[in-house]
């Protein structure tokens, strides 16, 4: 009699198979249909997706993100800068943790893409000191700005002014420098409850600055009109001495012939 085996099936292809049902079974879409950065973790939240950076010694913000991350955790890292168009691509993004970092800047156009879902945007405890108005001024996001070396002039107050602050840290807002030296180190709500308006000091400034300017190009053309007028007097006066001191032309009275009458 003949016996027929059945097919032999090999371990790659099994452990292939096996793998894909493993996946399909007990996966997070995140793992199975997206990439996560190196260093990352990426779960899944009631079908948000979430990307886990924390504490992972990173320098710059990772580039390759999943398009349909929602919470990104990316405190307690190296990073020093925000640059332009950083979240471009993740238009579902609604927090964004980058605290505890040591950012010193951030570019006008660094949230481009993120403004409308934006829920909480969280920079606390970084090297901040000057932010660019346009950067949060079109967020709808809760934002923290405490614990920075916040340099206080008119940009930040107006920054203050048009942005949702984060009410439980918002008195953490110091200022660490000052236009006005006396405010340093004070909390910059207090300073401005107190009725301290920065913009003020830099209209007044720009103005004594614009009439320094004015007055000192006003001196400097006097000065050039003076000096051209007494350098030409000299010159004339030169000029002059030189035509005396020439021997003179004039013809003697004798020696000129006189036309004799026509006949």
């Amino acid at each position: 009699s003949v016996q027929i085996n059945p097919p032999r099936t090999s371990w790659p292809v099994l452990f292939l198979c096996s793998q894909t049902l493993f996946c399909l079974f007990f996966c997070t879409p995140s793992c199975c249909c997206t990439s996560c950065p190196e260093q990352c973790q990426c779960t899944n939240y009631s079908g948000a997706t979430a990307v886990l950076c924390s504490a992972s010694n990173l320098e710059e913000i990772p580039t390759d993100i999943p398009k349909d991350t929602m919470f990104l955790k990316l405190d307690a890292n190296k990073i020093t800068a925000v640059p332009n168009s950083t979240f471009r691509h993740l238009a579902h993004l609604q927090e964004i943790d980058l605290s505890k970092n040591a950012i010193e800047k951030i570019d006008s156009a660094a949230f481009k893409g993120v403004a409308d879902g934006l829920r909480l945007l969280d920079l606390s405890g970084n090297h901040i000191q000057r932010i660019p108005k346009e950067a949060l001024v079109n967020l709808n996001a809760m934002i923290r700005l405490s614990n920075n070396p916040w340099h206080c002039e008119c940009t930040l107050q107006e920054v203050l002014w048009e942005v949702k602050l984060d009410p439980d840290s918002v008195n953490e807002i110091t200022c660490q420098t000052s236009v006005q030296e006396e405010y340093a180190g004070k909390p910059l709500l207090h300073i401005l409850d107190s009725g301290i308006n920065f913009c003020n000091m830099h209209q007044k400034t720009t103005d004594v600055a614009m009439f320094v300017t004015m007055f000192s190009w006003f001196t400097l053309v006097i000065s050039y009109v003076v000096y051209y007028v007494r350098h030409n007097q000299e010159d004339t006066k030169k000029h002059l001495e030189y035509l005396k001191s020439l021997p003179s032309t004039r013809v003697p009275k004798e020696t000129i012939i006189k036309p004799s009458p026509s006949i």
